[in-house]
């Protein structure tokens, strides 16, 4: 029976506010989840968490009354125009909350630029106790493993790592055992869902990861192969947006059928007791 750490990832049930994410995902049987506090892009709309003292003092009071930690807090994508130091008070809400991990993403087609923010927003989250997590996105500027990998040897931050996201590494024509050629170091955690084995053409990659994910076991993706290839007992967080399911059926229940499909993989898998 697997025992590592298995966290809901916000966008799984992006209409729960953060306290409720935090109360679902304990019902749900998660031992974490992963808090958006920052928006993607300018358009996403969210709770906003950053300035509100109220409700960060109703998201530490349902993580004391369920248990539940924060493993990361996102989305901090680095864009030609963004200010790193306009999210200091966002990296000063991790760190209140007790987030572990920051996960950010390349967004800037200008490498030097990318590397200069990139630096920055390292710096400053390594000063708070923090480490961000790159992670490589098929429709962004750093579309796989290997432009992570080369991000992070160009700026050679104090602490960083890659978020390996298996849609993403799917869909960037990566597989697995690609992970090998890399320090196991940088792998925190990882993202996990399911999808068809064949990818969608590329317009459409940005859908499928916001609205057509599936759960583990519902899709073609090598999943067994993906949760073993990372060290023993590396955490897990399920992020699922389903737009179908989403329509169908409430957070709640959302949750609930995450966090079965994920345990039952994860059983399978870590069955030897080989987790720490």
């Amino acid at each position: 029976m697997s025992d590592r750490l298995l966290s809901l990832a916000h966008f799984t049930v992006m209409d729960a506010d953060p306290a409720a994410l935090v109360r679902i995902g304990a019902a749900a049987g998660f031992d974490a989840v992963g808090l958006r506090i920052v928006p993607p892009f300018p358009t996403d709309r969210i709770v906003p968490v950053v300035g509100d003292a109220p409700l960060q003092r109703e998201i530490r009071a349902a993580m004391r009354d369920t248990g539940i930690s924060i493993l990361d807090v996102e989305a901090f994508w680095l864009f030609p125009e963004t200010d790193v130091l306009s999210w200091r008070p966002a990296l000063d809400v991790a760190v209140e909350l007790g987030a572990r991990h920051v996960l950010a993403v390349g967004n800037d087609p200008d490498r030097g630029r990318l590397a200069a923010n990139f630096a920055c927003l390292c710096e400053e989250a390594a000063e708070r106790g923090l480490r961000i997590m790159l992670e490589f996105i098929p429709y962004s500027a750093l579309r796989g493993l290997e432009d992570a990998a080369d991000l992070l040897a160009a700026v050679r931050p104090r602490d960083a790592g890659i978020l390996v996201d298996a849609l993403h590494l799917s869909r960037s024509g990566g597989h697995p055992s690609d992970l090998a050629r890399h320090d196991a170091g940088l792998f925190s955690y990882a993202h996990l869902c399911d999808a068809p084995a064949a990818s969608p053409p590329p317009d459409g990659l940005r859908d499928e990861a916001r609205g057509g994910r599936l759960l583990p076991g519902e899709g073609g993706l090598w999943l067994d192969a993906f949760v073993t290839v990372f060290p023993p007992g590396t955490p897990m967080a399920v992020e699922a947006p389903n737009a179908v399911r989403n329509a169908a059926l409430p957070p709640e229940e959302r949750a609930r059928l995450a966090a079965q499909a994920a345990r039952g993989l994860l059983h399978r898998n870590d069955g030897a007791g080989t987790e720490t």
